[in-house]
């Protein structure tokens, strides 16, 4: 994804896995005070993958957006002043 910002997604309501549609992405965990550490996830050649911190399996669709989640509304936005 050279060139555009790496989309963050978030698990705040504890689903056991995520659809995105991008294979580079950075999970938070929960929105803000509760998240953690920002990490830096790449499936590569994979469909999924689980975040080291929080356990989300996140898995790839290439039917979706990079603004996209299944279910809906996953995508971090953060909401700093």
């Amino acid at each position: 994804m050279a060139g555009g910002s790496i989309p963050h997604f978030q698990n705040d309501a504890g689903h056991a896995a995520i659809e995105i549609g991008v294979r580079e992405f950075m999970c938070v965990g929960a929105n803000p005070p509760f998240d953690h550490p920002h990490v830096f996830l790449d499936l590569g050649s994979d469909d999924e993958k689980v975040c080291p911190y929080c356990s989300t399996l996140y898995r790839y669709s290439a039917k979706l957006k990079a603004t996209e989640t299944v279910p809906a509304g996953c995508l971090y936005i953060d909401r700093a002043a």
